[in-house]
């Protein structure tokens, strides 16, 4: 059985994050940034990132409003935002991948669930990196074709070529955790098996994205340093 203090801290973590999430998203829609999707970034970042993402937000996001007057982002903060970029389209394709999967089950057993794999959660990581590298490539897409003045394949290419490292990195650092937490957390310790519809789920998906973006964070340093992907 889970214990009541674990339930009750993973609906405060929840809540934060909403919490958090609506006071940048209201914050947005008054003062956009001039790179249109960081409208988006901002808020999802949040869900998972909660207060630390509020202050990265005013302190630096800020400096990035269409009306602020131009102003010297440090690179350590460059790469952040550009970790969180990604880390927004891998939050928002594994939220759909695991409800999707949570609802229509037979979507684990098309991935390999009995017959690749023993355990769903394997399956389950296949759904996740689709729907993650198809909404990062979009993200990616949409920041660097309008940048670049590029061609539609073109943009594609470029996209494909800052997004796949990125990402990679960042689910790798994602799985790691959601595996120790269902697997020996919650299955061994805890005797319960962790599911998608409970709240214990979405609170350990929100620290599995904390380290997401600490093992995609070297990553895009190195992307941006190399201009394969843009500094935001």
């Amino acid at each position: 059985m889970v214990p009541n203090w674990l339930h009750e801290l993973s609906i405060a973590a929840l809540l934060m994050g909403a919490a958090c999430a609506a006071t940048i998203l209201v914050d947005v829609i008054r003062h956009p940034q001039r790179m249109a999707i960081m409208n988006v970034v901002w808020p999802i970042t949040a869900l998972f990132g909660t207060l630390i993402t509020v202050w990265g937000y005013f302190t630096y996001g800020r400096l990035s409003a269409r009306e602020a007057p131009d102003a010297e982002t440090p690179f350590p903060v460059m790469v952040a935002k550009g970790a969180s970029h990604c880390g927004s389209g891998c939050t928002l394709g594994d939220m759909v991948a695991e409800w999707l999967v949570f609802f229509v089950p037979t979507v684990a057993t098309w991935l390999g669930w009995h017959s690749l794999f023993e355990e769903r959660i394997f399956a389950i990581w296949i759904a996740d990196y689709v729907f993650a590298f198809a909404i990062g490539m979009a993200f990616q897409y949409f920041t660097i074709k309008p940048m670049r003045n590029l061609s539609v394949g073109q943009g594609l290419l470029q996209a494909l070529k800052a997004d796949v490292l990125s990402l990679t990195a960042w689910q790798v650092g994602m799985y790691g955790f959601m595996g120790m937490a269902s697997l020996w957390l919650f299955r061994r310790i805890i005797g319960r098996e962790l599911e998608t519809d409970a709240v214990e789920f979405w609170f350990m998906m929100q620290i599995a994205m904390i380290c997401g973006f600490v093992t995609s964070y070297p990553v895009n340093w190195w992307l941006i340093r190399r201009g394969i992907k843009e500094a935001m």
